[in-house]
């Protein structure tokens, strides 16, 4: 019966200063959190044992769009998990809050002094501040641990740094997880992030020509974010009826089509049903190939026969990462 686990208690707010949101006092947790991987599980569950231990509640700070993001608008790096996921997955951590912070140029111009006491000082009455491995904050990024435990003090929290989590000698992180996930490393990916990579959403009308070519494929649109992995993969498609359903998808630009807009477009196995408007998860278990362009779509039509055959292949055998 711990309250936080119901969960419509969960809290969002996006802005930086308002009024308090934790009376009691709070375990607040800073981060990117992109992904949600191994280590930052590690770190939620620490902070939540905090909050449990000293009846506090958990607050967990993000910030979106992310600052590299908004530094890097011309070429951002792909992004692990969108907003919606990332709310939820830290709501079923057992955050009681969650800040998604709007990330823009007054927050960006915010002195690490003011971060700490307009936010986690007077909004968030903070007792304890938990950050991972090379947290910086505030302008010019002058802001990190060491501030943190100098003005806790002065402001009644304690500040701690969480060491990463590292596997099999290697330290688990959202970069190394693109880096696996851009090298179709999906297995390593996997185990870093604790569970298999997925993207989700909403199925979006398409131009209907799959239907044509025989493969039928749901749409999902990734709202004009770069994804973090590009190709054919054998996939399993949750969402739909009672379990996964076998499928082959492809994420890319459609080249031979003259597309532009980066899609992920699923084709499921042994399936006929209208998926528009249905939410989707598309887990993805093992890279067939990279996306090409077909002199015309009889060679294209050619390829996905043995795309989806290679696919019912590796699902059928669950031989997870080992494609032959």
């Amino acid at each position: 019966g711990n309250s936080y686990n119901s969960k419509a208690m969960t809290v969002l707010f996006r802005d930086f200063s308002g009024p308090r949101i934790s009376p009691r006092g709070s375990v607040v947790c800073i981060g990117a959190f992109d992904g949600l991987h191994l280590g930052h599980r590690h770190l939620l569950a620490e902070a939540r044992r905090f909050a449990d231990a000293g009846n506090l509640d958990l607050v967990i700070v993000s910030f979106e769009p992310l600052p590299r993001e908004f530094f890097g608008k011309a070429n951002p790096p792909p992004r692990l998990i969108r907003a919606r996921q990332k709310f939820r997955a830290l709501r079923d951590a057992g955050a009681d809050a969650v800040g998604l912070l709007r990330f823009n140029q007054a927050l960006a111009d915010t002195s690490a002094e003011d971060f700490i006491e307009e936010l986690l000082v007077q909004r968030l009455n903070a007792r304890h501040v938990l950050v991972g491995p090379d947290f910086f904050f505030g302008k010019g990024r002058r802001g990190d641990l060491g501030m943190l435990q100098e003005l806790g003090a002065a402001h009644g929290f304690e500040a701690r740094g969480v060491q990463p989590q590292v596997r099999q000698g290697e330290r688990i992180s959202s970069s190394l997880i693109r880096a696996d996930l851009q090298a179709g490393r999906l297995q390593e990916a996997a185990q870093k992030l604790g569970r298999p990579y997925v993207i989700e959403g909403r199925v979006v009308r398409g131009k209907q020509l799959g239907r044509t070519l025989g493969y039928p494929t749901a749409n999902i649109r990734l709202q004009g974010r770069k994804p973090a992995l590009m190709g054919i993969y054998a996939t399993w498609i949750h969402g739909v009826g009672n379990g996964p359903i076998a499928g082959v998808s492809s994420l890319g630009t459609r080249p031979t089509v003259n597309g532009r807009e980066p899609l992920l477009e699923a084709h499921l196995f042994d399936f006929d049903g209208d998926l528009y408007g249905k939410h989707l998860r598309v887990e993805f278990v093992c890279k067939l190939r990279d996306e090409e362009k077909f002199d015309d779509l009889a060679a294209l039509v050619q390829q996905m026969d043995r795309d989806a055959a290679q696919a019912r292949e590796v699902l059928a055998c669950r031989t997870l990462g080992e494609c032959a």
